[in-house]
């Protein structure tokens, strides 16, 4: 009657046991794992919680001078209990290895991609389109967020994406969650996944590592659109002068060597 009250999206997202609607063709692989997941979680738990209520009314104290017969080993149940955990984990362990493959596979060479090099710095995001080859756009256009300034994202559907990510100073942490992924930002290294937006639609994507001060800051806006929507945009991009590559340093946070002032000693 409660499920019979909710709307049909409502509905469906108890399905899907919190997650939100999927938006990428990797999402199957982490959805499955984690619907998966709490169904045998569901499974367990009823199983543990019926053998509790059963051995609270089988073995109750009938009479008051009645003592329990007191059992000191039980060989069989202790082996039990102590090699179903280790079952349980090593089920879970290996989807959770399929999906993370599944999830982290990159697209074969001679498919073409939509190249976005993201950089995450305090407190913001900056996307740099790599449609240099591309003769619709024919250069690289990049869209820059500030702390007061949430910036877009534009993804064409249907279309293999890959991101390269770096960071500017802190790890960051890349993630939209209609697309059921994300994936560390950190310094000094660059880190890339490829993923095919499936659906068109306006998605909500943040940081999900605690970067400093202003993280909650650290938002951006995903526009998932058709080619000519997503070509007309970064041509809008290019038309405002917003051409070329922002590069992340190579090794932030490094203290800069202040040069020394002649006469003083080193």
């Amino acid at each position: 009657m409660a499920l019979a009250g909710c709307s049909a999206e409502t509905a469906a997202q108890w399905g899907r046991f919190g997650l939100p609607e999927a938006a990428s063709n990797r999402a199957p692989f982490v959805g499955n794992l984690w619907v998966g997941a709490w169904i045998a979680s569901l499974v367990i738990g009823v199983f543990v919680w019926g053998l509790i209520v059963w051995v609270m009314i089988r073995y109750r104290k009938r009479r008051p001078d009645e003592q329990p017969r007191q059992t000191r080993y039980n060989l069989p149940l202790e082996l039990l209990y102590t090699l179903v955990p280790f079952l349980i984990i090593g089920v879970l362990f290996f989807f959770t290895v399929q999906a993370q493959n599944g999830v982290l596979a990159k697209e074969p060479p001679t498919k073409p991609l939509t190249t976005v090099n993201v950089i995450g710095q305090k407190w913001s995001w900056t996307f740099n389109y790599m449609e240099a080859e591309n003769s619709a756009v024919g250069a690289v256009v990049h869209e820059a967020g500030t702390i007061d300034k949430i910036p877009d994202l534009y993804l064409p559907v249907n279309k293999p994406v890959r991101f390269n990510l770096a960071s500017a100073d802190v790890i960051h942490s890349f993630w939209v969650p209609a697309f059921y992924f994300k994936l560390d930002v950190i310094p000094g290294r660059h880190n890339s996944f490829d993923i095919t937006p499936d659906k068109i639609g306006v998605y909500s994507g943040k940081c999900a590592e605690l970067c400093g001060t202003y993280h909650s800051a650290m938002l951006f806006t995903v526009h998932v659109v058709t080619e000519q929507e997503y070509t007309a945009y970064l041509n809008d991009l290019k038309s405002k002068g917003q051409v070329g590559e922002i590069k992340a340093p190579d090794y932030p946070n490094v203290v800069p060597t202040v040069p020394a002032v002649e006469g003083e000693k080193k």
